[in-house]
């Protein structure tokens, strides 16, 4: 079951091939070890999409390609596994890992107002890069840590339930 949820979720082999940004990684996207999928390469799989979800850079995906071919975790869900951040949940996110940073670093949230143009940017990103930065680092390590025990967890039990019924049916089929 998790391991047919997760291959319909995940985007196919060709398609990241041949995606143009991750063309940079040539021959290695070649190895077999990327595309398996069972509870080591899920559980990798979850923890390094999570950790890059929380990379406040545009080139999330390239960086989760990078550290799923080190790991040798699957690619294909480390890559989906990125695009939690999306246009619609960046800001929130993004913005809880700015509190974190604050309360790590001790310091008050900025009561500034945010303006989106180029120079409110550069006004505010001067006091919001630290917390912000840090609170990426601290979110992205707990999302990675959580996401990779509990799918080896939810893998485990799976598992174990389909044991279980298994047994359940060759008792019921002796007697």
């Amino acid at each position: 079951m998790p391991r047919h949820f997760i291959k319909q979720i995940t985007p196919d082999k060709d398609k990241i091939r041949n995606h143009r940004h991750l063309k940079v990684f040539g021959e290695l996207l070649h190895d077999p070890n990327l595309w398996h999928l069972n509870r080591r390469s899920a559980a990798g799989a979850f923890a390094v999409g999570l950790f890059m979800a929380f990379v406040p850079f545009p080139t999330q995906m390239l960086f989760a390609a990078a550290a799923a071919i080190f790991f040798r975790v699957n690619l294909p869900l480390s890559v989906a596994l990125v695009w939690i951040t999306n246009p619609v949940t960046i800001p929130p996110m993004f913005y809880f890992a700015y509190l974190v940073g604050t309360v790590f670093l001790g310091h008050p949230p900025a009561d500034s107002p945010f303006e989106l143009t180029m120079e409110g940017l550069a006004t505010s990103f001067g006091e919001i890069w630290q917390p912000l930065l840090l609170g990426c680092l601290i979110c992205s390590t707990v999302s990675s840590l959580a996401g990779y025990f509990i799918i080896h967890a939810l893998w485990r039990w799976h598992i174990i339930q389909h044991l279980k019924k298994r047994r359940a049916r060759a008792t019921s089929n002796v007697v």
